[in-house]
This record gives C-alpha cells, sequence and structure tokens, in this order.
C-alpha cells in the first residue's frame, strides 16, 4: 500500500510539472504500476495542458474533451520529435558509413592491396600472420526499442448516434408492447396493424397524462419518450467516452514519457562517431602515402633480388623494409576488422586500435625526417 501511494505521489508531481522531468530507472513493473495509479489523477492532466480552453463557458465534459484532446496532441508531438530526432542519427550514421567505406577503398586500391600482394612474394607470412582481411561489422546496431503508436480517441458521438438509434427502436417496440397488453391486445407481427388498432395503441399514451384518449396526444407522448431515451443514451455514450478518453489520453502521455527516457539522446554519441571517422579517413589518407612509397620499395627488392623462399634470406636493408610494410599492414588491417560503433556507441577498442595505427605511421614518418 505504502508502495502504491509513493507511486502516486510521484505520479501528481510529474503532472502537475508539466511532464518536464524524465521518469528515473524504468521497468515493466514500474510501467505497470503506474498504469493502475493513473485514474485518480485525471483531473490534474486537465490542469497539466497547455493553451486556453476556446470558451470559458463549455459545460465541463466539453472542457474535459478539449483539454484531452491538447494532451494528446502534446504527446504525439513529443514522441514524434524524438522518433525524427533519432532518425536524423540514423541518417548521420549511414553518411559516416558511406564515408568510411569509401575512403577504405581509395586506401585498398591506392597501395594496400598491392602491399600485401608483394610481401607475400616476398616469403613474410607464417602461419600465425594472417594478412587477409575479414568481413567484420563496421557498425553495430544498437537493440531497437519497439516503435511506441498512439491511440487515436474521438468523441463516441457516431456509436452513441447508433446505441441511441437501437435504444430508441426497443424503446418503441417495448412502449407498444406495454399498451397492448394493457389494452388486452394481441398484435399479429407478421403483418402491418390496422388503421384502427394503431390509434387504439396511440390515442391509450395520452391516458399516462391522465388525459381522455386521443391519437394525437398519445403519438406525441409515444415519440417524446422515444427522443427523450435516445437524448440519454447518446449523452451517456458520450459522457462515458469522455472520461474514458481522458483515461486513454494520461496513459498514453506516461507511456511516452518511459519511451522518450529510454529513448537517450543519440546526437552526442553519433557526433563523437563522425569526429572518429574522420580522423580515421585523415589517417587512411597517410597510409595511402605510405603505402605507396613502400610499393615502390617492394618491386625494386623484387625485381633487384628475386623471389626468396623466406623473408630472411633476403638483405638485412631489404628485409627490414618487409618487416616494416607488414606491421603496417597488421596495424591497418586490426583496425579495419574491428567495428568502429557497437550498439550505437564508439567503440573503445576501436579508438585504442586507431591510436596503435597512427603510432604506427608516425614510426615510419619519423624515418624520413
Amino acid at each position: 500500500m505504502n508502495e502504491n501511494k509513493s507511486v502516486s505521489d510521484e505520479m501528481i508531481e510529474e503532472i502537475e510539472n508539466e511532464a518536464s522531468e524524465s521518469l528515473e530507472e524504468i521497468d515493466d513493473a514500474t510501467l505497470k504500476m503506474r498504469e493502475e495509479t493513473i485514474e485518480p489523477f485525471e483531473d490534474e492532466a486537465l490542469e497539466m495542458t497547455e493553451g486556453p480552453v476556446p470558451d470559458p463557458i463549455l459545460p465541463g465534459k466539453a472542457k474535459k474533451h478539449v483539454k484531452t484532446m491538447h494532451l494528446m496532441e502534446k504527446t504525439k508531438k513529443m514522441v514524434k520529435e524524438v522518433n525524427d530526432r533519432e532518425e536524423a542519427c540514423r541518417r548521420l550514421l549511414a553518411k559516416g558509413i558511406k564515408e568510411y567505406k569509401d575512403a577504405k577503398s581509395v586506401l585498398k586500391a591506392n597501395g594496400l592491396d598491392a602491399c600485401v600482394e608483394l610481401v607475400k612474394k616476398l616469403g613474410y607470412q607464417t602461419k600465425n600472420d594472417e594478412l587477409e582481411e575479414k568481413e567484420t561489422v563496421v557498425f553495430t546496431p544498437k537493440k531497437e526499442l519497439k516503435i511506441l503508436v498512439l491511440k487515436d480517441i474521438s468523441r463516441g458521438r457516431f456509436t452513441g448516434f447508433v446505441f441511441a438509434l437501437l435504444g430508441g427502436i426497443a424503446t418503441a417496440i417495448g412502449l407498444v408492447y406495454l399498451a397492448t397488453e394493457k389494452l388486452n391486445m394481441t398484435l399479429n407481427v407478421t403483418r402491418v396493424p390496422s388503421e384502427d388498432v394503431t390509434q387504439s395503441i396511440l390515442a391509450w399514451f395520452s391516458t399516462l397524462l391522465g388525459l381522455h384518449e386521443d391519437v394525437t396526444i398519445g403519438a406525441s407522448v409515444l415519440g417524446f419518450l422515444v427522443i427523450l431515451v435516445m437524448i440519454l443514451i447518446y449523452v451517456a455514450r458520450v459522457n462515458l467516452k469522455t472520461s474514458s478518453n481522458l483515461h486513454v489520453a494520461v496513459k498514453q502521455f506516461v507511456e511516452a514519457e518511459f519511451y522518450i527516457e529510454q529513448k537517450v539522446n543519440c546526437q552526442p554519441e553519433i557526433d563523437k562517431i563522425n569526429m572518429h571517422i574522420k580522423d580515421t579517413i585523415g589517417m587512411m589518407r597517410t597510409y595511402e602515402v605510405l603505402f605507396t612509397e613502400q610499393k615502390g620499395k617492394l618491386e625494386r627488392i623484387l625485381y633487384v633480388e628475386g623471389e626468396r623462399e623466406k623473408s630472411i634470406d633476403y638483405h638485412n636493408k631489404s628485409y627490414a623494409v618487409i618487416h616494416e610494410t607488414k606491421e603496417l599492414i597488421r596495424a591497418i588491417r586490426e583496425y579495419m576488422n574491428s567495428p568502429i560503433a557497437e550498439e550505437g556507441k564508439l567503440s573503445a577498442k576501436s579508438v585504442f586500435l586507431l591510436h596503435h595505427a597512427k603510432n604506427q605511421a608516425d614510426k615510419m614518418l619519423k624515418q624520413f625526417y
């Protein structure tokens, strides 16, 4: 009981603050408990909605409907904003993936693949030296939440009209049956009653007012009773629907807050990933230059010294060139074989391997200056 009370207090506070703060530590059990505590706070939900009611003299139910619709619009806007933000993040991520793959293709075409083949020909390969590129996923997507689908609401006017019509027909039939019972008549439902029978039945309804039998007054009484029942049914249906709509609106508003809280803002992570990709592209351009230069050296060694069984059989300086080229290949391969992002976040392993690849390139550059 105390636990439910604390949940209720939290609901009131959030609704009065116009749901400006996100809910914390949300799980399925909490969601269930909060749904059970929605009804007592529907009046507070009316106060939470923004904007004036168009007509201050509207009856209470009309005001409630207007504010319920406003709450629904607010909820839809909240959900749309978070979904649009996530879609924008997806587009940014897709752009980053394309730029990364383009840079990778250029690097392979402008030196990497050629150096890999030359190193193999020059005998620098052992059982534990894996030079082949692995097919890995560049980005592993995060676990997606099921998209929140909001239920539309209506005033219940159409269903109210249908129910009222059915109720009116049933009322008319019941009153006619009552009149025949009072008149000790038996109607043949297989055919239309005669004019005399119809007038007798209609005239009986005037006696309900303490008057003498009169067809005109009786018909008016019957019509009035039928229309009265129809109006009552229609009004009851619309009022019940209005209260039900407010319950649905508050429930969906709470669910939307749960949904938004779990949809963590993706923009900071996407910015990190894009900065990492730009850093990667710059590093790949450096490797492109280095591999172009190493390619020429390896071709010279292969031309001058020919193919030998092992790389250690080459001249010491040639072996050093082969070895340093292999280390460059190993560094860039390790980086490219590791996902840049995992579950929507920049991979710490990718950051480390990029740093290692940069260090390897810096070692080469320091030899030239």
